[in-house]
């Protein structure tokens, strides 16, 4: 769920990545070998098997793209697991990102296996994970099908345009979930408090070492780096130039400050049509899968819709500003879950993800 996006100022990258020459380039790996790699992660096969559903199922929208998901296969069921061992403790202390992102993945197995006849009735558990229990059965068409490897967190400028009435209630209605509230707030007046939160959140996450450190650790500069791990914030997916990673690293450090990020998630936020904020009635592991879920319809909905969206969770992130956001979003009282802003915008590389068999249990 986490969007980040890696500053780095031009005349910097230019200095660095000219010291090298052609061999820093070679070093980053092949755009088209990677554009290869990603298309084949989101290929929709003709006549899908259990590990094709795994694999769309990967595909969802997760914090800092650690996959945070372990997949267990018994007859008739899929389970999905949490993997502590891909937790983001600093960002994420009480896993909650964690648990939304298995809600992500569990709805995009859900939507694959009732469309390519495998139906079946997906069960949460109190601890948060869950059990898709399916039967062979006639295929039902979805038409978020075909979004599920279409969908990408898109952290780019958007055109600014206004998303019309009917597709707001569309929206709205895919967003909506037991036990999960959803506000879209499309006036700019709420959008600019919104975007203040955000920047405050990023301010106060961004003078924080540890948090820097956490970050860094998850980017990925270069394809071949993406392609290696399978994991992990894709540079060029943010609009950022690929590069090898010692180059990248150092760029990170030199180059990503506060008020550099503060001023592109500004112009960000600005140039959308909405924003879409989601909280659950309770601030549990059930509850938090139940966002996951909404949160991951709305997403697959805006795509087929022909709009972008991208996560802006400072304002979750940094707890001092929850109540704020809350009190802002008419919800005084309740934990905000997920905020992401949409509007129509550019196509950009898709994120990596690991094998099917690096996520079985």
């Amino acid at each position: 769920m986490n969007r980040r996006s890696l500053l780095v100022g031009c005349g910097g990258l230019a200095a660095l990545a000219g010291a090298g020459g052609a061999g820093l380039y070679a070093a980053t790996g092949s755009p088209a070998a990677y554009a290869r790699y990603a298309g084949g992660l989101r290929a929709l096969a003709a006549e899908p098997g259990i590990a094709d559903l795994i694999r769309l199922a990967t595909l969802a929208a997760n914090g800092h793209n650690t996959q945070p998901w372990r997949f267990h296969v018994t007859d008739a069921a899929i389970d999905i697991r949490p993997d502590p061992s891909r937790s983001t403790p600093v960002v994420d202390p009480d896993d909650h990102h964690l648990f939304v992102s298995l809600g992500c993945a569990a709805e995009n197995l859900a939507i694959a296996g009732a469309a390519t006849g495998r139906p079946g009735v997906l069960d949460t558990n109190p601890d948060g994970s869950l059990r898709y229990s399916y039967a062979r059965g006639v295929p039902q068409p979805d038409p978020l099908l075909a979004t599920i490897a279409e969908r990408q967190s898109t952290r780019a400028v958007y055109d600014g345009r206004a998303v019309a009435a009917g597709e707001m209630e569309i929206l709205r209605r895919a967003g909506e979930r037991e036990g999960v509230r959803l506000v879209l707030i499309d006036e700019r007046a709420g959008i600019n408090q919104v975007r203040d939160l955000v920047i405050a959140g990023n301010e106060a996450q961004m003078q924080e070492p540890a948090f820097r450190a956490e970050l860094k650790h998850w980017l990925r500069f270069s394809p071949r780096s993406a392609m290696a791990t399978g994991d992990g914030l894709y540079a060029p997916a943010s609009g950022n130039p690929a590069l090898p990673d010692f180059i990248g690293r150092r760029a990170f450090d030199l180059f990503v400050t506060a008020t550099a990020e503060n001023d592109k998630t500004a112009r960000q936020i600005d140039s959308s049509a909405g924003i879409a904020i989601f909280l659950g009635d309770r601030a549990d592991a059930l509850h938090w899968v139940k966002v996951g879920r909404a949160c991951q319809r709305f997403a697959l909905t805006a795509t087929m819709l022909g709009l972008k969206h991208a996560f802006i969770n400072q304002p979750v992130e940094v707890a001092r500003l929850r109540p704020e956001l809350a009190s802002l979003a008419g919800e005084p009282g309740l934990r905000p879950d997920i905020v992401m802003r949409f509007g129509r915008g550019p196509h950009m590389p898709f994120s990596p993800r690991r094998p099917v068999a690096a996520v079985m249990a």
